[in-house]
């Protein structure tokens, strides 16, 4: 969630005065005070409340005679007259995505005290002629349009109806209510075809169109807003506003007083309009997450223009061709406190290491993360002494020191992750940063030193750490003691690192705890109450261990219940308890469950469930022995959208009640008892994208009288008892990707729209081994651009392997998309090197199986197969496949594994397969192969005989030597004469040489040692010579 912070926000204090003003003059005034409302406002105000839905009782003070006094209800003193309506929600009654920025939003509370409004709004509103505040916002009013009566409120002055879950078009009468000084409509995703109606509002100050579809207005709606000279701020977030609604240029500008324009998340791909440029009062300026064409050098000089600019955020908007005329221009802003430069691909030769003179000095926030800053930190950073946040994460940053940020003592969070910090010990100074309430230093590698670097902290007279993350820094050993002196800590997370031993039950005196993860660790021993006693504010808890034995979570008291009302729980090899334990009944207030390996056993409990059904969102309770009857029998589960409970022992049939829950995005049912037919109501699934109900015991059609959800991408149903054809109606599923079959006992022929159908091309699995289906091998499976895996095997195919496969173009240039959605813990099973393996995602993307095995094909393997060089296996055995194994064969340079078994196959083995260097499993075996097997390095590993085992005319390793070869051994060559004769003659050679030398050496030596007159003579001709040598020099 998006935390808001606007510093000094003037905008806010003028609207602020300008209600309490009109509160002074409608409200405060007693000089004739009148204590009882209006009988007719009296009766409107009921009529209103009863076609309002009120599960919380706000509305229970309406009641008696002296309507003034209700809840949420203000009258003029003077008149008695009904002048302010405030049934604002305090709390947002329900979870809910922001469709454009995609953040979740939730509220706290337990949401059966939620204090959502929702029903309708009754048109007896129109009887309070003196209304001039109504504010509505933050309830649930379930899609209904905004009613059109509201713009018959001609005396408002405020209206506030976002975050009501209001649809369809605002209401053009809304332009009557010309004397409106504040709008809000944010957040309720209405749409608004013609603007015209914003131009009549001419007294209004603020205007807030959140989330409101401006689309189709054209370049209308900047005229219309140009019509409102009072206007101070403008909120235009997440409209799908494009560029070409974007003027460039306006003749005039009427709206020159503006404070704050906020227009993030659109869709403007154009330049920085020029009319921006004039807006010289702005204090806050939001063009984040756009995709602004690429700024030239000199495109961002106009921020200078803009020197009251305390707030200016350029999210997403690529500064890679600016050079370093960014930060000079942001330089000329002396006013700015916020900046926010998150994603704009700067880079390190962007960033100056150093400045002249640094003029934003009052900065407080500075967000720079997840670009790509090379470089060192840069030392006019470490100036900005007013520094309340600092974002630097998600840079490489060379070599990063983190000495000098001891100088920035005003920090309160500093986030530091992923930015490269390699085999450093943990810095010992963040303890002088007193002030400091959040550090995020995950996805580095330090080197230990954390006792050191917690210890720190003990220089500050008052700790105000709440937020410490930890993940993935490669921290090793036992839990940090030191931990326990953070005793504001609110936020901990150790997770995805190498701590070990027991978790000790000093954790228990981080009283403040709201959220705690020391998931992903390798943690041994047990939990009991002592550890978690204390901790009466947690909200979240995660923790596993990647041991082979489980923490035991061992209660002394069965009958405990928490002093806590979890969220959100996290638990993975943990063994919980008994049965479905009580102190797990008692979280009633729970959004996200994961109890995975949990040892939980016996049937889901029904009460339980049904208190958590209104909030749950994610429900993992897989790999446990929970047994029974699915449990969602009743209709009240309006947002959970993952359910997983694979891996159990359920029984029974799927109820049909579960297809009622049309938030669900993910259901897996797998590996359970489950029987019977599967429930005809699942097209109500208007958003599903993976379905699993594999390794069950399920019979009957695939149910399409009915239709089947278009939204459909992952289909696994294999390994059940299914029979019939395979429906047409699954063609209307056009984001169709991964379709497992395999293991039913489905009949009749490969449907054409697979392949033929342009909205159904998207296949990167399919798998239909396994059935009883026959007919030839289409050709429009050639059609299937993304196909990596197609297994046919074992079913009843005929005729011959389609030439067409050279045009399965991933597996011809190796160009694999990656497979969306689906979870980390999903299974692709294939076969490969003849047995039966399980993948998770992350390997069974990488896989490129081709296995037409056990069917009845006939006719030659197609030399376009050799065309395949990204498969990694092949498999054609148990055919009726005759000719000559494809002479290209070793072009396929990634193949793992190639079954060519049972078939009819003859001629010789290719030399060419001698090149296949990751062959790793090979069978030829049962064919009628000649020749000799080629040799290679890969090949002379496979040294299984049974590899080449019926070809009685094979020959060569590893089978028998070639009958030339055993030849070799008993026939004279001439050849062998002639090397005969040349090693004679080497030998005569050498033996002269020998001779020579003895001989020689000895005669002029061996005369000289003996004769001593001649030795004498022998070198007195040698001094003479020398002698002579000399003389010439």
């Amino acid at each position: 969630m998006d935390i808001y912070v606007y510093f000094n926000p003037i905008s806010r204090l003028i609207l602020h005065l300008l209600l309490l003003l009109f509160l002074a003059s409608s409200c405060l005034n007693t000089s004739s005070i009148v204590k009882s409302c209006m009988k007719e406002e009296r009766q409107a105000l009921l009529s209103f409340k009863q076609d309002l839905t009120d599960p919380s009782g706000r509305l229970s003070s309406w009641v008696g005679h002296q309507c003034c006094r209700w809840r949420g209800i203000s009258c003029n003193n003077r008149t008695g007259h009904v002048a302010i309506i405030d049934l604002r929600n305090p709390y947002p009654c329900i979870e809910y995505i922001d469709l454009w920025t995609s953040a979740w939003y939730w509220n706290s509370t337990k949401f059966e005290e939620s204090c959502c409004l929702g029903g309708k709004l009754n048109h007896s509103l129109l009887d309070l002629k003196h209304l001039s505040y109504l504010d509505l916002s933050n309830n649930y009013f379930k899609g209904i349009h905004i009613p059109n009566f509201i713009g018959q409120l001609t005396s408002l002055r405020y209206l506030n109806l976002s975050h009501n879950s209001f649809w369809g078009e605002v209401p053009p009468s809304l332009g009557n209510l010309s004397n409106l000084n504040y709008l809000d409509l944010s957040s309720i995703y209405p749409s608004s075809k013609n603007s015209n109606w914003l131009s009549h509002l001419s007294s209004l100050k603020y205007l807030n169109l959140r989330g409101v579809d401006l689309s189709s207005t054209g370049v209308s709606w900047l005229h219309d807003v140009n019509m409102i000279p009072s206007l101070l701020e403008l909120h235009l977030s997440s409209c799908q506003i494009s560029g070409n609604q974007l003027p460039l240029s306006l003749p005039t500008i009427n709206f020159t007083s503006l404070l704050v324009l906020d227009m993030s998340f659109n869709d403007i791909n154009s330049s920085f309009p020029k009319w921006m440029f004039n807006l010289t009062s702005l204090t806050k300026l939001d063009l984040g997450d756009n995709p602004f064409i690429r700024p030239s050098s000199k495109n961002l000089n106009w921020l200078s223009h803009l020197s009251s600019l305390n707030y200016l955020n350029l999210r997403g908007v690529d500064l890679s061709s600016i050079g370093v005329s960014w930060l000079h221009d942001v330089n000329m802003l002396p006013s700015l406190l916020e900046l926010h430069l998150s994603s704009c691909q700067i880079s390190g030769n962007q960033l100056p290491l150093s400045l002249p003179t640094i003029n934003f000095t009052s900065l407080l926030v500075l967000d720079m993360s997840f670009n790509d800053i090379n470089s060192s930190f840069p030392k006019w950073m470490f100036n900005l002494t007013s520094l309340t946040k600092l974002d630097l994460g998600g840079n490489p940053f060379i070599r990063p020191s983190l000495d000098e940020f001891v100088r920035l003592k005003s920090l309160e969070h500093l986030d530091l992750s992923s930015i490269g910090l390699k085999g450093q010990l943990f810095p010992k100074f963040f303890g002088n940063l007193c002030k400091l309430k959040s550090l995020d230093l995950p996805a580095n590698d330090f080197d230990g030193g954390i006792e050191q670097f917690l210890s720190g902290f003990s220089n500050c007279s008052f700790n105000r750490m709440e937020s410490l993350d930890l993940s993935s820094c490669g921290l090793v050993g036992k839990f940090p003691s030191s931990l326990r002196m953070l005793k504001s800590l609110q936020y901990l997370s150790l997770s995805d690192n190498s701590l070990n031993g027991s978790i000790p039950e000093s954790l228990g005196k981080l009283t403040q705890l709201v959220s705690l993860n020391l998931f992903d660790n390798l943690w041994e021993g047990s939990l009991t109450e002592a550890h978690l006693i204390n901790l009466t504010r947690l909200k979240s808890f995660s923790v596993s261990t990647d041991r082979l034995v489980p923490i035991i979570f061992n209660l002394t008291d069965y009958e405990w219940v928490p002093p806590f009302k979890l969220r959100d729980i996290y638990m993975d090899n943990c063994r919980v308890g008994a049965g479905f334990p009580l102190w797990l009944q008692s979280q009633t207030e729970l959004v996200h469950v994961l109890l995975t390996n949990a040892g939980i056993s016996g049937p889901i409990p029904e009460e339980w469930l049904f208190k958590i059904s209104s909030q749950i969102k994610f429900l993992d309770l897989s790999y446990n022995q929970i047994s029974g009857k699915l449990p969602f029998r009743f209709n009240s589960f309006p947002i959970l959208h993952t359910i997983d409970l694979s891996h159990n022992q359920f029984d029974d049939t799927i109820p049909s009640s579960i297809c009622s829950i049309q938030s669900l995005y993910y259901l897996a049912l797998n590996n359970n008892q489950l029987s019977g037919e599967f429930p005809k109501e699942w097209s109500l699934w208007s958003g599903i994208y993976t379905l699993d109900v594999s390794n069950n015991n399920m019979s009957g059609n695939i149910p399409s009288l009915m239709g089947i959800p278009s939204s459909l991408s992952i289909l696994k149903i294999d390994n059940n008892h299914f029979s019939g054809e395979i429906p047409s109606a699954l063609q209307n599923c056009s984001g169709l990707e991964r379709l497992y079959l395999g293991g039913n006992k489905f009949t009749g022929s490969i449907p054409s729209w697979i392949g033929s159908n342009s909205n159904v091309s998207g296949f990167i699995v399919l798998q239909l081994q396994s059935n009883s289906l026959s007919g030839h091998i289409p050709h429009h499976l050639c059609s299937l651009p993304f196909l990596q895996i197609l297994d046919l095997s074992h079913n009843r195919f005929s005729g011959t392997i389609p030439k067409c496969l050279n045009k399965l173009t991933s597996l011809v240039y190796r160009n694999y998309s990656g497979w969306s959605g689906g979870s980390e813990s999903e299974v692709t099973t294939v076969t490969i090197k003849g047995r039966a393996s399980e993948y998770f995602l992350s390997n069974a993307e990488l896989l490129t199986i081709i296995d037409f095995s056990s069917n009845d094909l006939e006719g030659e393997i197609p030399e376009e197969i050799s065309s395949l060089v990204g498969l990694g296996t092949l498999n054609l055995s148990i055919n009726r496949l005759s000719g000559n194994i494809p002479s290209k064969i070793g072009n396929l340079k990634l193949l793992e594994t190639l079954d060519l078994s049972q078939n009819q196959l003859s001629g010789q083995i290719p030399n060419s397969l001698a090149s296949l260097t990751f062959l790793s499993h090979l069978n030829l075996s049962r064919n009628n192969l000649t020749g000799r097997i080629p040799s290679g390095n890969q090949l002379q590993t496979l040294d299984d005989s049974s590899i080449y085992e019926g070809n009685p005319s094979l020959c060569g390793f590893p089978l028998s030597k070639c009958p030339e070869d055993r030849d070799k051994m008993h026939e004279p060559h001439a050849e062998d004469n002639n090397d005969h004769e040349a090693d004679d003659e080497k030998l005569g050679l050498y033996t002269s040489v020998v001779l020579g030398f003895i001989i020689g050496f000895w005669g002029v030596c061996g005369t000289l040692i003996l004769k001593k007159s001649w030795r004498y003579a022998y070198f007195q001709f040698f001094d003479h010579i020398r002698e002579k040598v000399e003389l010439l020099h």
